[in-house]
């Protein structure tokens, strides 16, 4: 197939609509988003596009692009994801983009899951029987990723804090959201990795996740793949500096 015929076929999958044409008043921007995104792309690595939905759902909840969200809500259905698996990969954006913004991508999905006819609310995915396990089953799923990392690095803190910030990390981001089902770790690690380069500005931590993606079972060109794909969202440089800063991970043996 050539570009063209790539692009329509992705956007019959995804959206079953045609590609564009000249119709309306940016037709030719539209041919160039969709033949960068669609056309090239997604034809370029190895995850599939149900993956690749997920990764797309998730950089736009970073971006806050709650238009476009609803499109790819919609686009993830159609590439076989699950109610359940949209929603975890947006509700586990919250420790890392706040609350707000991440309710407001849960709204625009619900209006799209309610539009397709998806009862309300979604099976439960809560694992914790009772809040006091969110700290040693966090740290369960944390420290053979990340160890004392956290913990070590803000010592300095005076208290309370030195103790409060690295356990709320703990209970919130390992507890609360990733010991939830719906999704597996590895996905929840590469989902957090274009996350994070998304947002800019994050390298430090982004660096951090790809060790992390890593050692969840993610391989170098899956990560390099879901990265790439998400270029066409939050925009090259923010690609680049999320290649540049993890470049010795993802070389390395």
């Amino acid at each position: 197939m050539n570009r063209e015929e790539r692009t329509e076929q992705k956007m019959q999958e995804l959206f079953h609509s045609h590609a564009a044409g000249d119709e309306g008043s940016d037709g030719e921007f539209m041919q160039i988003l969709q033949g960068y995104i669609f056309g090239d792309v997604c034809y370029t690595g190895s995850l599939d596009s149900r993956m690749r939905e997920l990764v797309t759902v998730t950089v736009l909840t970073a971006l806050s692009a709650l238009p476009q969200i609803k499109a790819h809500v919609g686009a993830s259905l159609n590439a076989g994801c699950t109610p359940v698996e949209i929603r975890e990969a947006i509700y586990q954006c919250a420790p890392f983009i706040g609350f707000p913004k991440t309710l407001n991508a849960i709204a625009a999905m619900n209006e799209v899951f309610s539009q397709q006819g998806i009862d309300l609310p979604l099976p439960k995915q809560r694992t914790l029987e009772s809040s006091e396990e969110r700290y040693e089953k966090g740290l369960a799923i944390q420290a053979p990723i990340y160890g004392d990392e956290i913990k070590e690095r803000y010592t300095w803190l005076p208290k309370p804090f030195d103790e409060a910030v690295p356990r709320f990390l703990t209970e919130l981001c390992f507890g609360d959201f990733n010991t939830r089902a719906g999704l597996d770790g590895k996905t929840r690690e590469l989902l957090t990795v274009v996350l994070l380069a998304a947002l800019g500005g994050a390298e430090v931590q982004v660096k951090s996740h790809v060790a992390g993606a890593l050692k969840a079972g993610n391989t170098k060109e899956e990560i390099v793949c879901a990265l790439v794909h998400a270029s066409g969202y939050m925009g090259i440089p923010r690609l680049f500096n999320a290649l540049n800063t993890c470049k010795d991970l993802l070389t390395e043996g």
